[in-house]
């Protein structure tokens, strides 16, 4: 596959006016049931910029019910994205655009991307102009969908990242890998202005995302996991 050139089983139809209108009464892209509680509006609010600090589980995550729901979907500048992974998570991959390598023209690939898919999953190969990100901003408007960038967006109405994560499984220098907690807060601009925070599996043993009780964890949230670096203490001398 050639930079630029995205990879899927079909394309998808354009984005008409009455499809358009449709999207902007429903308001806002479906997540996952375990990931509404992060969002003021219990989805993706439709011509928004949701930025997540580093691709990972969490941003596949994001998308996969858009998808399951029957969404266009597009991946660009992401050639580690785990397909499979996705799929358990409930990603459709016949209805998902891969760009693997959208090369030095990435931006007029989003934009394309932007103009016929509802959820786009982008990574930006460096750091990005402020005409840049006004065109795809303006772009995204017009299509009533959502950008999920993974990394930095100046701007981005909802930020998302993992504040810290535990795997289950191992015991004493033995065992396997079986789930991770993860603790993700979501802040942004305006509605998302306050901060929100919850405990996911993310995956849990099943390969799937699901809220996590902090009083059932298998470990206490306040002590420092494993190999964390010690916090700094003030002391009187």
């Amino acid at each position: 596959m050639t930079a630029g050139q995205p990879g899927s089983f079909a394309a998808p139809s354009a984005l008409t006016p009455e499809r358009i209108g449709a999207l902007g009464r429903e308001g806002a892209v479906p997540v996952l049931p375990a990931l509404r509680g992060l969002l003021p509006r219990g989805g993706l609010a439709r011509g928004s910029v949701v930025a997540v600090a580093e691709f990972g589980l969490l941003c596949l995550a994001l998308a996969a019910a858009a998808s399951a729901d029957g969404a266009w979907c597009g991946i660009a500048g992401i050639p580690e994205a785990g397909v499979l992974a996705a799929a358990a998570l409930g990603l459709d991959a016949g209805r998902t655009l891969l760009v693997p390598d959208p090369g030095p023209s990435w931006s007029q690939v989003a934009a394309s991307l932007l103009d016929g898919c509802e959820l786009v999953l982008l990574r930006p190969p460096a750091r990005v102009s402020a005409q840049v990100r006004h065109r795809l901003e303006a772009t995204l408007r017009r299509g009533r969908g959502v950008l999920l960038v993974a990394g930095d967006w100046p701007g981005a109405q909802l930020r998302l990242r993992v504040a810290s994560q535990r795997w289950t499984g191992l015991g004493d220098g033995h065992g396997r890998l079986r789930a991770c907690c993860a603790e993700i807060t979501a802040d942004g601009r305006g509605e998302a202005a306050m901060t929100r925070t919850r405990w996911l599996w993310l995956p849990g043993e099943d390969g799937g995302v699901a809220v996590a009780d902090p009083a059932d964890l298998p470990f206490d949230i306040d002590e420092e996991p494993p190999g964390a670096a010690p916090g700094l203490r003030v002391v009187s001398g």
